[in-house]
């Protein structure tokens, strides 16, 4: 595959190498507390999501940066097993991003993570071949002033742009105006609408920005969400919690998937709340990556958690 080839779907953002560590609870100041095991597997939002629809059977193409160790050579390892058209770049000197995840007995995370500002991905670096040669562009706003020179080239293009946001990083209002699906945790649209009301802060928040649609991933809970006419909601799925370790950089790329098969938006949720929910089953970020079919069996017979939202009842 050359490097200019067309793609379903290409991903500029994180990648790490997760420690996972299984405790019975989370460990109170002071205290000592036992393990079980700890695995080391990759991880990290915009990679792991590739790496998922990539098993979907969809064309990807990441752009990321590593350090020079053994994990950026797990993570080459890793994307040319999948097939995954990888471009690593490679900070001399530095460690890859790193992640200590202790995960409690209810399947629950905390995550402690330290990257160096070395492995900084710079707009130079891109290349925008690598960008409109795709049906979807993924950033997680990391990097931001390199997702917003991607953003930018992708829609100049016609290229949709989907953004997982977990925090707000600087210069991100830059970026959030060449976003056109917005789907950020729960507390993003409050904090960046001074709004905590998503009934409220999720239309405030399409409007500043002009994205076709504003949504917030909600847990237990589900997904919410704004497309400048209706409310759309979906209730997650009910499972044997293990790890929920990468649930929502799956559900980002089940989104996409049914983004790219052409669904209606509800599709595209239950799709991607159902898939989200398998990964919770086993451990690590992409420990859980189900085929399509067992997602479709997921949608089709599982029980759900109890609705946060009646969308019928929303204005």
């Amino acid at each position: 595959m050359t490097e200019s080839s067309k793609v379903d779907v290409v991903g500029v953002g994180l990648n790490a190498s997760d420690t996972l560590i299984p405790v019975a609870h989370y460990p109170t100041r002071g205290s000592k507390v036992e393990f079980r095991s700890a695995q080391v597997l990759p991880g990290g939002q915009v990679a792991t999501a590739m790496v998922a629809c990539q098993q979907w059977g969809l064309r990807t193409r990441y752009v990321g940066k590593v350090g020079d160790d053994s994990a950026a050579v797990v993570h080459r390892a890793e994307f040319a097993r999948l097939g995954v058209e990888a471009h690593l770049f490679t900070a001399p000197g530095c460690p890859s991003q790193q992640a200590f995840i202790l995960v409690d007995d209810f399947g629950e995370r905390t995550v402690l993570w330290k990257r160096d500002e070395r492995l900084t991905l710079r707009p130079e670096e891109l290349r925008r071949e690598w960008i409109v040669n795709s049906r979807a562009l993924h950033v997680d706003g990391h990097d931001t002033a390199a997702a917003s020179v991607a953003a930018g080239w992708a829609r100049a293009a016609g290229v949709p742009v989907i953004a997982d946001l977990d925090e707000l990083y600087p210069g991100v209002e830059t970026l959030l105006k060449n976003v056109d699906y917005l789907i950020t945790s729960r507390d993003i649209p409050g904090r960046l609408m001074e709004e905590h009301d998503l009934k409220k802060s999720l239309p405030a928040l399409r409007d500043r920005f002009g994205c076709r649609l504003t949504a917030a991933t909600l847990g237990e809970q589900g997904v919410l969400a704004w497309d400048g006419t209706q409310f759309g909601y979906a209730a997650a799925y009910c499972i044997d919690v293990v790890d929920t370790t990468g649930a929502g950089d799956i559900f980002h790329a089940g989104f996409i998937y049914g983004l790219l098969q052409g669904w209606p938006l509800q599709r595209q949720f239950e799709f991607a709340c159902a898939a989200a929910a398998l990964n919770c089953t086993a451990v690590g970020a992409r420990g859980g990556i189900q085929p399509i079919e067992a997602i479709e069996r997921l949608m089709a017979t599982g029980a759900r958690h109890s609705p946060a939202y009646d969308a019928s009842k929303m204005t």
